[in-house]
């Protein structure tokens, strides 16, 4: 308390200088209405400008909460899609019966770790067992196709990336019949091949390449990428084609992952075939 005593008795003109300044500084606001004026609107564009960064700032740290009530929300949406459900007409006695079976599930995951520098690449999502998630399930995004999840614990899902030299895609050219096998060939990330088109099929530069719908893993119609290159070497019946892949890994936060729920019907079918 001393201490701070002495430091107000050495200083004393310097604070009665700031009180005589305040107090100046108020007399002045106070009795003419031009200063008044523009104080008012001084500090009003100051506390303007305050509360804008306070809200930007703010709306930044609740970016990853909105993202994640997107990506929900896309997932609903999806699966409320008419491709989602499974039609069956069923007559009897010339009475008309429409049952609609929802065939496919969309949840949603965020993505919290992610390689794309390997031969082999893996995705891990915040979304495990827990979350009904099981092992290959297929795996997308907002612009297309992601990978198949591999392994599952309670709260974690690991995805083997569509950037993984093991991983193949049966895929087909949109809006033409002629389907074969994509597959990344461990170069560059932004590119896959798709093999076994026959030469005879029409292909085009950007021609959109997507899902055939051959497998109980993905529905038909998803997005892969387009067309980029294609290749035809003397003597081969197929094509050799370079697809620009529509999915930028080095940018995927949010994914949505698919359940067939008619998946263990159809391999249960399939499995009859090899007997």
């Amino acid at each position: 308390m001393r201490n701070f005593l002495l430091f107000i008795y050495r200083h004393n003109f310097t604070f009665l200088f700031l009180i005589l300044e305040i107090v100046s500084f108020y007399l002045l606001i106070n009795h003419n209405s031009y200063q008044r004026a523009t104080w008012l609107s001084s500090s009003n564009k100051v506390s303007g400008n305050i509360y804008n960064s306070y809200s930007n700032a703010t709306q930044y740290l609740m970016l990853q909460q909105i993202n994640e009530e997107l990506a929900k929300e896309n997932a609903y949406l999806r699966s409320q899609m008419p491709a989602s459900f499974k039609d069956s007409k069923d007559y009897f006695s010339l009475v008309y019966d429409k049952l609609n079976k929802r065939q496919y599930t969309y949840r949603s995951a965020r993505v919290i770790n992610n390689s794309v520098n390997k031969h082999f690449n893996y995705i891990t999502i915040n979304k495990g067992s827990l979350n009904g998630i099981e092992k290959e399930m297929g795996v997308i995004s907002a612009k297309g196709v992601v990978g198949i999840i591999k392994d599952v614990s309670e709260h974690y899902s690991s995805v083997i990336s569509l950037l993984n030299t093991r991983l193949k895609i049966s895929a087909k050219l949109k809006g033409k019949g002629f389907f074969g096998a994509l597959g990344w060939d461990g170069d560059d990330y932004r590119y896959a091949w798709l093999n076994e088109i026959p030469i005879h099929a029409s292909v085009s530069v950007g021609d959109l390449v997507v899902t055939s719908g051959y497998s109980a893993i993905f529905p038909e119609g998803i997005l892969i990428g387009t067309v980029e290159e294609v290749e035809k070497d003397k003597g081969e019946s197929f094509y050799r084609i370079k697809v620009k892949l529509s999915v930028d890994f080095k940018d995927l936060s949010f994914v949505e992952v698919i359940s067939n729920n008619m998946r263990d019907e159809q391999l249960d079918l399939e499995s009859t075939n090899n007997d």
